[in-house]
């Protein structure tokens, strides 16, 4: 793998995503109370410890600048029209400014380091650092739709070196969005007055977008009555996949078949989630965010040909921000 002209060998990928909770994440981000604390679930000790190196560890570990600014530009929906009750909500808009301005005078890698934090009693994993990089993520995740992959490599030196990558959850962005709807189908006569008419104005928009939804699978099964990957043709083991996540589309996006394939479930899985995406001339992309372990399981290989894939000219548009903004390249 070549990061910003340095060579490093893939050594594996930590085997779950780590959420980032409410508790950790700086007071304006919060949903709750408190002022948010610094040390970070990471898994259970064992597992924890036996990816980075033992009892103990101090680990190096980097972010890179280039993420950061996909990752923002990702979230700049939820910054700008929040699903969640924020703290700072009210100024979320000028947040988002202010974070990609401080993000573009960064140098394009960051490092930093984490240490295990062994006072802490139990079988639970934790990780806690004072640099700036592990600082950046505080700052820059919103809980409960952002998480962090990470990726071990092995540098010039042979030496371990991991590598973090903050990712919006666009599932949990998109249950998020249908909560609210669903709460506010739910208030009183008089809690219903509270809500603005801007609130209202996307409160209908959404629900619309989703009624398209059944017309929407129609269409694509129309177009595409299997899975091209798999072959499997029966409608009940197929899902009407976007790509461009319903989350971050508009609503004609949302209801356009073009902006879709029909994947049976362990596809459709793999590309919402960016770990496989496909090129114009129907070749698959697997990311190296998938465990080599993982890709061995599931039988996939960078480059296969799936000569059915419907592709055209406005898919083609698509999938090139899929490939931009979703794959984890």
């Amino acid at each position: 793998m070549n990061i910003c002209g340095q060579k490093f060998q893939v050594e594996d990928v930590f085997d779950s995503p780590i959420t980032v909770p409410d508790c950790i994440v700086v007071p304006k981000n919060k949903l709750g109370t408190g002022n948010g604390e610094a040390k970070l679930y990471i898994a259970s000790k064992d597992r924890m410890r036996s990816f980075y190196g033992g009892e103990g560890f101090r680990a190096k570990c980097f972010i890179l600048k280039e993420d950061l600014i996909s990752y923002m530009r990702i979230m700049k929906s939820e910054y700008f029209h929040p699903t969640q009750n924020y703290r700072g909500k009210d100024d979320f808009e000028n947040l988002w400014r202010e974070r990609m301005k401080k993000i573009e005078g960064l140098h394009d890698i960051i490092e930093f380091y984490i240490q295990d934090q062994t006072q802490i009693e139990g079988v639970r994993g934790y990780v806690n650092s004072t640099d700036q990089g592990y600082k950046l993520i505080r700052e820059l995740s919103l809980p409960l739709v952002s998480y962090i992959s990470v990726m071990q490599l092995i540098d010039s030196g042979k030496q371990p070196i991991y590598y973090w990558k903050l990712f919006a959850d666009f599932d949990a962005i998109s249950d998020k969005t249908n909560a609210t709807v669903f709460r506010y189908g739910k208030k009183t006569v008089e809690e219903k007055d509270v809500v603005t008419k801007r609130d209202q104005k996307r409160i209908k928009e959404i629900q619309q977008a989703r009624i398209g939804q059944g017309l929407y699978r129609e269409k694509l099964l129309e177009e595409c009555p299997f899975c091209p990957i798999t072959m499997i043709n029966d409608e009940r083991l197929l899902i009407a996949s976007h790509i461009k996540p319903w989350a971050i589309a508009s609503d004609k996006e949302r209801i356009d078949p073009k902006n879709g394939f029909m994947l049976s479930p362990l596809y459709d899985k793999l590309f919402d989630r960016g770990f496989i995406t496909f090129s114009d001339d129907r070749r698959v992309r697997v990311s190296n965010w998938l465990s080599p372990q993982n890709q061995k399981r599931i039988g996939i290989k960078n480059n296969d040909f799936f000569q059915l894939l419907p592709i055209d000219e406005a898919r083609k548009v698509y999938l090139e921000y899929h490939r931009d903004t979703v794959f984890k390249g």
